[in-house]
């Protein structure tokens, strides 16, 4: 089964390859403003496991995550045989790192440049401005528009002009963007074009509701694989700063006990 899921892979390859690196620039500044990802799903191992099922699937045909482990996927719950039986496609060991199918050399000699690494994606897009880099996307998985002007066919809100096409649109569907004309609020006498929203045109097999909370879920698995300690570092933080305050009034009347005597 292994052997046939990789070889549907590597002939799904070429028709990906023309379009499959996201560039090393951050996305445009000219952006719709982000979206509010779901942070709860970041402790949610069901989520995360999801997670970790559509990144496989989907991202690391194009996409490395060089500096992750298949067995750390055993944090969220998963056991290494279930790992090896449902997560490893390419022949590799369950102790080896979630390398590309494609080769960077290669990407470097067709395209220019190889894909980014996707191991800590969501700790580089965050924007101070805008949002952190779950927000980021969180949107820009859910801003593609059929643009049949651009070589791929699709265009992303978030990040106008981009290089990758809609890998997901299987799920998702079809969407195109819905403007209002509304007075520019810097010349009356002017009018710009405001974002609404999406209306689908062609269904996927998810509704948009089911397809937001697979990506909720991607991008929590994103989130969660650019530091997985997150969730014992924040609880190892409240237990310090606990002990801290607790250390501090103990510390206040053993001072005040000492010096009660003294003139």
């Amino acid at each position: 089964m292994k052997k046939i899921l990789s070889t549907v892979r590597a002939s799904l390859l070429p028709a990906l390859l023309a379009a499959c690196t996201l560039g090393t620039a951050h996305a445009a500044s000219v952006g719709i403003a982000w979206d509010k990802f779901p942070a709860a799903r970041v402790t949610d191992m069901a989520a995360l496991q999801n997670g970790a099922k559509l990144f496989v699937n989907h991202c690391l045909n194009c996409h490395a995550a060089a500096y992750m482990r298949y067995n750390r996927l055993r944090d969220i719950g998963l056991t290494e045989q279930q790992i090896k039986d449902n997560l490893v496609f390419t022949g590799a060991k369950v102790g080896d790192t979630m390398l590309s199918a494609l080769d960077t050399k290669d990407a470097k000699e067709w395209f220019g440049a190889a894909p980014p690494d996707l191991t800590v994606i969501a700790r580089s897009r965050a924007d101070a401005s805008k949002g952190s880099g779950a927000d980021y996307l969180y949107t820009y998985l859910r801003a593609y528009v059929r643009d049949e002007t651009k070589a791929t066919g699709w265009d992303n809100l978030a990040f106008p002009g981009v290089a990758m096409p809609h890998v997901l649109h299987e799920m998702q569907g079809v969407q195109r963007a819905v403007y209002a004309t509304e007075r520019d609020p810097h010349d009356a006498k002017k009018t710009v074009q405001v974002f609404k929203g999406y209306e689908l045109v062609s269904p996927g097999t998810l509704t948009p509701a089911q397809y937001n909370e697979a990506v909720a879920d991607l991008v929590a698995y994103l989130q969660w694989m650019g530091e997985p300690n997150q969730a014992s570092r924040v609880r190892l933080g409240v237990w310090v700063l606990l002990f801290i305050a607790l250390f501090t009034v103990i510390a206040w009347r053993l001072n005040a006990a000492y010096w009660k005597d003294v003139k």
